[in-house]
């Protein structure tokens, strides 16, 4: 059986919001204050995996009385919510990335980028791996550490 996302709702590459006034009232149950809407922007449109304290500078760009603390909590929100998933990569501080598909993560070690990397068509993590039988896999968390080739 292919792995699905647990994901609360689906968003098409076309109808994620561009800036903080596309991002409904409301979005997973989730009331979007001001504050909310503004850290989901950032995580919208810089999908680089950023750690709660980027996401802290870039927000206060256009925010800037907004706290650290705010900051933390709005994620958490987020996270709660199925919005966002928080990422976790070994002694690192946490990460936050929106892609809600199932996807694993690549580090790579040259430049200390994140990409994420898509399964291929029709794969099964029950293939993948030698689990016992009969074994259902409700989420995934995957990292493979690496070096991208060069151009790549």
């Amino acid at each position: 059986m292919p792995l699905r996302s647990r994901q609360l709702m689906v968003i098409n590459e076309s109808e994620i919001p561009k800036t903080p006034a596309e991002i409904p009232s409301v979005l997973a149950g989730l009331r979007m204050t001001k504050q909310r809407r503004e850290v989901y922007s950032v995580l919208l449109h810089d999908r680089n995996h950023p750690s709660a304290n980027d996401v802290f500078r870039r927000v206060q760009e256009g925010m800037p009385t907004i706290s650290l603390a705010t900051v933390y909590n709005c994620l958490d929100a987020l996270v709660e919510h199925e919005l966002v998933n928080q990422v976790n990569f070994d002694r690192e501080p946490s990460r936050f990335c929106v892609n809600l598909t199932p996807h694993v993560h690549f580090h790579d070690e040259n430049t200390g980028v994140i990409h994420d990397i898509t399964f291929k068509d029709d794969c099964r993590i029950t293939d993948l791996l030698n689990l016992p039988k009969g074994t259902e896999v409700t989420d995934l968390e995957l990292t493979i550490r690496g070096n991208l080739p060069k151009g790549a």
